[in-house]
């Protein structure tokens, strides 16, 4: 099971922390990604960070800006945001692949648990 939260309401150039709990899945072995669904878009990927090597993807249009994390002991990945834009706005997901050991994916198709998502807004 995994469950986002940290989302609300952001002034441009603001930052935002979400989280996601983990539950029923090592960190330590399952890839965790970060998904992002603007209204009347489709999901996108953000991130990714595998579970056995730490290797870490953005996508091109949150580079600088975002950063993936995660603390296995507390079994919770983050999505730190900065320098927010209108655009980042929209419910963010993180998920896991059904599987360990996982190449990291910015894919939703390579993705089979998902959590509930976190809206994000940004808006003066």
């Amino acid at each position: 099971q995994l469950v986002e939260s940290g989302g609300g309401l952001v002034q441009p150039g603001g930052s935002l922390s979400l989280s996601c709990g983990v539950s029923g899945l090592s960190l330590s072995y399952y890839n965790i990604g970060w998904f992002r669904q603007a209204p009347g878009a489709e999901r996108e990927g953000v991130s990714c960070l595998r579970g056995d090597d730490n290797t870490i993807i953005y996508a091109d249009s949150v580079k600088g800006r975002f950063t993936i994390s995660r603390d296995n002991a507390k079994k919770t990945a983050y999505l730190h945001i900065k320098n927010l834009k209108p655009e980042d706005t929209g419910i963010y997901y993180c998920a896991a692949p059904q599987h360990v050991f996982s190449q990291c994916s910015l894919r939703t198709d390579e993705y089979h648990y998902w959590g509930q998502g976190t809206q994000v807004t940004v808006s003066s």
